[in-house]
């Protein structure tokens, strides 16, 4: 069993606050009174109170939020019975908006924009997709916007889901290379057993390790708008520590939940070996299958060794046909490999702008791509 006092192990409010790309996590439970339907407003500006003290102190913050579909179903009349699925899709399609517009309301006082993006399961495990998405977040975040993320529930199928937003959230921080992930939740961490069914079950501070033994922890999801549970978090919780964020599970009901964990409040945080930068390295280098050859001069090998991108000046020629977001092979003239990573140009858009400067890729190409064929942080050197 993985169980030791949490002081001696790891500083919550530490890890809280050192944060630098900060995911937060919010479900339906805790952003949606049961009774009326109506969202917690007070619960809600609690919550935008520390999202502004995080922005405060430089942290990027995304907002994965259900909702939508338990605020939309009562301006629908669809309360009281269970939900078919183009039901849970309209509901969905006229809560979203009541969704957005509450946290545009929550942080404009604190003078935070924010943006709406709506996801499936495709847009992170789809290539191409996923590049556009993670440089659409990256750009909204690079402009001080908060996202706002939520399933894309009016298109998705029952087939095509994540079903819950634990795997949307872990998806979405493998994606943008969070290093924090919270989960706000009707439980304060990972227990040894459901406290709620035995009184004798303990808290578990810290886990580095999803043993089979703790995963046998993960209890049954709750009554009410939950749509996940122990398993399902513990599920995101493999898929973060894997793209290295650590992940903290915590009480979600109470007001400020994040000044809570920075306070020391109960919590379980699941850390990884690696930093996100190192693990997406390490999933570069040795996880994707290489389609394309990229061969450079000594200038641009060079440049690869002091940790630059590669840009299409130092292109000599390509080999093997391949699309933006594919993995390529960087090469020398003599044949050496220098690198590997991900190309930002298909193969025919490379070969039209190698050796040129990155000043004159519009001209050519009729369009702004990346000033790079493959930035730094999508590059491993490999020689």
């Amino acid at each position: 069993m993985v169980r030791a006092n949490q002081a001696q192990i790891l500083a919550p409010a530490e890890s809280l606050e050192t944060a630098r790309r900060l995911i937060i996590k919010i479900g339906s439970s805790l952003l949606v009174d049961e009774t009326s339907g109506n969202l917690r407003r007070s619960w809600l500006e609690a919550l935008g109170e520390d999202i502004a003290r995080c922005r405060a102190r430089g942290q990027q913050v995304l907002i994965v939020s259900s909702g939508a579909i338990a605020v939309g179903r009562r301006h629908l009349g669809l309360t009281g019975r269970a939900l078919r699925l183009e039901e849970k899709q309209a509901a969905a399609a006229t809560g979203q908006i009541r969704l957005a517009h509450a946290y545009q309301e929550t942080l404009a006082p604190h003078g935070i924009t924010v943006a709406q993006i709506l996801l499936t399961p495709e847009d992170t495990e789809e290539r191409r997709r996923h590049l556009n998405a993670r440089a659409t977040l990256n750009q909204l975040l690079a402009l001080g916007a908060v996202p706002v993320i939520n399933e894309n529930d009016t298109v998705a199928t029952a087939e095509i889901r994540f079903g819950d937003n634990d795997r949307l959230a872990a998806r979405v921080a493998q994606m943008v290379s969070a290093d924090t992930l919270v989960l706000l939740s009707d439980i304060d961490g990972l227990y040894t057993a459901d406290p709620r069914k035995d009184k004798t079950a303990n808290l578990i501070p810290i886990v580095r390790e999803l043993t089979p033994e703790i995963e046998a922890m993960a209890g049954e999801a709750a009554t009410g708008y939950s749509s996940g549970g122990m398993v399902t978090k513990l599920i995101a919780a493999r898929i973060a520590m894997a793209a290295g964020c650590r992940m903290v599970i915590a009480m979600g009901k109470r007001l400020h939940p994040l000044a809570a964990i920075e306070a020391g409040g109960p919590a379980t945080w699941f850390v990884p070996s690696a930093e996100p930068k190192t693990a997406r390295k390490r999933w570069i280098a040795g996880a994707l299958n290489p389609v394309g050859v990229l061969i450079v001069d000594d200038g641009a090998a060079a440049a690869l060794r002091a940790g630059k991108s590669l840009l299409p000046a130092g292109l000599v020629a390509i080999e093997g046909e391949f699309e933006r977001g594919d993995a390529v092979i960087v090469r020398t003239r003599s044949g050496t490999e220098a690198a590997r990573g991900l190309s930002a140009y298909s193969g025919a858009d490379a070969r039209r702008i190698a050796g040129h400067k990155s000043s004159e890729i519009a001209g050519i190409l009729g369009y702004r791509g990346r000033d790079e064929i493959i930035h730094r942080d999508d590059l491993v050197a490999t020689g």
